[in-house]
């Protein structure tokens, strides 16, 4: 056998690296893609607009956008303690407990008082 770089066995070894380093790379770009980082800005993943359903009056409503919910904080039918849902939660949860809900109430402008 013979040992030199241009030998067709080394060729066809360096070949095989070659296409699994490739495959290897897709696979960790399609994880990282798809991967969920709570209250990071994640670039990686494209913008999916995000359903919030709320419980008021002890009665479910929604599916609620982020502008609809921003609107909701702002005329304060949703608070701190408003029980909160969005696909992917396990549970419903006060919203201070929910980082993004709590990004919207940072956003979201007080009442303007003219005096």
């Amino acid at each position: 056998m013979e040992n030199s770089f241009y030998s067709i066995d080394r060729l066809v070894e360096f070949g095989m690296s070659i296409a699994i380093a490739k495959q290897m790379t897709q696979t960790m770009n399609h994880a990282m893609q798809n991967m969920h980082i709570p209250g990071s800005m994640n670039p990686l993943q494209q913008s999916i607009p995000q359903t919030y359903y709320i419980i008021t009056d002890n009665k479910q409503s929604g599916p609620y956008s982020e502008q609809e919910l921003s609107r909701l904080i702002a005329d304060k039918k949703v608070t701190k303690d408003t029980f909160v849902w969005k696909p992917g939660m396990l549970d419903w949860q006060k919203a201070e407990q929910v980082p993004e809900v709590l990004k919207l109430v940072a956003l979201t402008p007080p009442p303007f008082n003219k005096q």
